[in-house]
């Protein structure tokens, strides 16, 4: 099959298509032989690629952890899926297992749900690992209850366009700062209650205003890095945040702990990086739960670009720019 190999860490140039040997299936357990129809593109995919992956010694690598294809073969111990299901999952590409930048993959059952038939492989294969950041950062560590304040920064991102749609099937009022009119215009469409131009308003300032001076009820950080640390005055007292990126260690604290804020982390890689299968089969429901609104057309996932399997490289340069609405997506054929 063709694949894109990582040989060593460095600049996308190093992402090469390459035939490689067809991955197989142990015919007596719960695996399922997937042939990919396409792969999201994430940013922890190019800082593996910048910085190497998280098992330097399980070289070359093949990067992508969200797929979606079509079921070619299962294990002897297979009960839900069957040869020609369409499928969608967030597994594999951190080092360790096969990622999804390849025309094949092997990945359990267990972790992996079936993909809404409304929605094309494309969309399908951008939406697992942002709705389960977004679902577990939201539900789980945040809380979200139906009437609350949310503010999401980043609206526009890969993360951001799916947890306003989350926050408002909650029933929650949402606010988001974005960068552009455009950006803006995309993201009152997915329901934004309150949009913040973060260049051009102190974000802070516009959350107060919107909420009578009292704060959100919760705040939801996926830029990271500064913004994190100036989100605190912005959430209510006894209010939660929630970041999906490592604090600074020179974080100042003391405005969220003279709120009382409570501090949620998110990295929705824990469960395969620690080998939790209960939370993996958990990502799987998250996602069936979501196939169930997206065939309801109450969630959507924006896809911006669409590359070739081929050009990897050129996805994670535009990746790298910092400037995307919605994800990126590779082709391993056209739909």
């Amino acid at each position: 099959m063709k694949a894109v190999l990582m040989k060593a860490a460095g600049s996308p140039e190093v992402l090469q298509l390459q035939e490689v040997p067809n991955p197989g299936i142990n015919v007596g357990n719960t695996e399922l032989l997937v042939r990919l129809v396409a792969a999201g593109v994430n940013p922890i995919d190019t800082k593996l690629r910048q910085r190497g992956t998280f098992y330097p010694d399980q070289m070359p690598a093949i990067l992508g952890c969200d797929g979606a294809g079509i079921v070619e073969a299962v294990g002897a111990g297979v009960e839900r899926f069957r040869l020609g299901d369409e499928v969608f999952f967030c597994y594999g590409g951190l080092g360790a297992h096969q990622g999804n930048y390849a025309e094949y993959t092997v990945v359990d059952e267990r972790f992996v749900a079936r993909k809404p038939a409304s929605v094309s492989f494309a969309e399908a294969a951008a939406a697992p690992l942002v709705l389960i950041t977004a679902w577990e950062a939201l539900y789980e560590r945040g809380r979200l209850e139906p009437g609350e304040r949310v503010l999401i920064h980043a609206g526009a991102g890969g993360v951001g366009h799916v947890a306003i749609q989350l926050a408002k099937l909650k029933g929650a009022a949402v606010s988001t700062t974005v960068s552009s009119q455009d950006k803006a215009n995309f993201v009152k469409q997915l329901g934004t209650d309150e949009v913040i131009f973060y260049k051009q308003t102190d974000f802070v300032e516009a959350a107060l205003a919107w909420t009578g001076g009292e704060g959100v009820d919760l705040a939801f950080d996926t830029v990271g890095g500064e913004t994190f640390e100036k989100t605190f005055p912005a959430v209510r007292i006894y209010g939660d945040i929630v970041t999906i990126l490592e604090p600074k260690a020179n974080t100042v604290w003391k405005t969220a702990r003279l709120r009382n804020l409570r501090i949620g982390l998110e990295l929705m890689l824990t469960p395969m990086l620690q080998g939790l299968e209960e939370s993996l089969k958990h990502h799987a429901e998250i996602l069936e739960q979501c196939a169930i609104w997206m065939n309801e057309g109450k969630l959507k996932i924006h896809v911006s670009h669409k590359f070739p399997l081929a050009e990897a490289a050129k996805a994670h340069q535009l990746l790298e720019t910092g400037s995307i609405t919605g994800k990126i997506v590779l082709l391993m054929r056209d739909e």
